[in-house]
């Protein structure tokens, strides 16, 4: 557009010369010591239009010349980023196809030349790691760092990532801690750091760290709650193997102590520690509370002080749950345990018949057994085996009878 409008003054202020010089000449003398030339002033203001058109070209091819070797270089600079970022392009594809020699090559190359050296190294940390060079991997953080100090916590970051990904634990745990130094508030690193608590198994480290998950929002209250419950029952697990798990229940602020999942792990430590008069109340009160099948099916095994209120306690559940299989199974066992057999027996069929687990048929097989009814308790067993099964049947021969009736002949 600026073009033509050039075009279109020239050709206007041509028209208007030609005009001017129609209507008259003009008349130029120049003069010099003995030399006069005469002529028009046209020809004269052509002859100066040429004069500066010569010079002017002149000027600017002079100056083409000494700018050479700098538009030279501009030039090569120019290609070599053109290639650096091609090969940039190269790289991220041939590693997300699984090239990661190839990868890393293409992404070194030109690294230097590069716009983005910091992606450049990353990304060939990513591809040296897929084939095991660690010390490669290690040296392209290194000079993505180089070429970016100021970029420390996303380099910083890679690297933890990478390490986790490798299962270098212990140097993932170094980079993090530098990285809180660094960054105390970032959320990336809060969430890096939380899964490298829990995979290093540092349970008590990662509760101190819940408040600032929270804080900053790193995980939403759901995945805080079920992080907290992990950390909680491993920390239980720990106790009891230390002979402080009932120690360690009663530190835990009463909300926890009331969150289901938490109290059947004590309680199911408290079994097999034979501490089942300690689990029974405890289970007993949640469960007036809250429904719970777990729990139901932990507390058809406790041995309570006193068998007869435990089963009124299981019975009144029945309100709730009136055809619960697991509730049911619980009922038969607390009636066997107070020596009510026909009770027993009519709990654990209608569990059975509910399609309850695989313990009803073996306590009431069991049962029959025991009242001397072995063929009825055979069946049972049968019943409770055919439920378990998984395989598939192999399919045999439908003459195999015959088969070795003619074999043995």
């Amino acid at each position: 557009m600026r073009m033509l409008i050039l075009v279109w003054l020239f050709l206007m202020a041509g028209g208007l010369g030609a005009l001017l010089i129609r209507k008259d000449n003009g008349y130029a003398l120049l003069s010099w010591d003995v030399w006069t030339v005469e002529m028009s002033l046209a020809t004269l203001l052509l002859i100066a239009l040429l004069l500066f058109a010569a010079v002017y070209l002149l000027i600017r091819l002079v100056a083409r010349v000494f700018e050479a070797p700098t538009r030279l270089q501009g030039w090569r600079r120019r290609r070599k980023t053109r290639r650096a970022g091609q090969s940039l392009t190269r790289g991220l594809l041939q590693l997300a196809e699984g090239e990661w020699a190839k990868s890393e090559h293409s992404l070194v190359q030109y690294a230097e030349q590069s716009e983005t050296p910091l992606l450049n190294y990353l990304v060939a940390a990513k591809a040296a790691q897929c084939q095991g060079a660690h010390d490669r991997r290690d040296a392209y953080i290194r000079l993505a760092h180089k070429h970016m100090p100021s970029a420390d916590v996303a380099v910083s970051l890679t690297q933890a990532e990478l390490q986790l990904e490798d299962e270098q634990l212990e140097m993932a745990l170094a980079t993090l801690v530098h990285l809180r130094a660094i960054a105390p508030r970032h959320r990336y690193v809060l969430s890096l750091v939380a899964q490298l608590c829990e995979r290093l198994g540092d349970w008590e480290q990662l509760l101190e760290l819940l408040p600032q998950l929270r804080k900053h929002k790193v995980l939403d209250d759901e995945q805080l709650s079920q992080l907290e419950i992990k950390a909680r029952m491993a920390l239980q697990d720990k106790a009891a193997a230390t002979g402080t798990l009932e120690q360690a229940w009663n530190q835990l602020p009463k909300s926890l102590q009331q969150d289901q999942r938490l109290l059947l792990n004590y309680a199911t430590h408290l079994h097999e520690m034979n501490q089942d008069g300690i689990a029974e109340p405890l289970l007993r009160s949640s469960l007036q509370r809250d429904w719970d099948q777990q729990l139901v099916l932990l507390y058809g095994l406790l041995n309570g002080e006193d068998i007869k209120q435990q089963l009124k306690c299981a019975e009144a559940l029945l309100e709730q749950q009136p055809a619960d299989p697991v509730l049911l199974l619980t009922l038969g066992r607390l009636s066997l345990k107070d020596k009510l057999w026909g009770k027993a027996r009519s709990y654990l069929e209608a569990s059975i018949d509910a399609s309850g687990p695989v313990e009803a048929f073996q306590e009431l097989g069991h049962l029959l057994e025991s009242m001397g009814k072995p063929d009825s308790a055979l069946a049972v067993y049968r019943s409770g085996i055919r439920k378990t099964a998984t395989a598939s049947t192999t399919e045999l021969p439908k003459n195999l009878g015959r088969m070795t009736t003619s074999s043995a002949a």
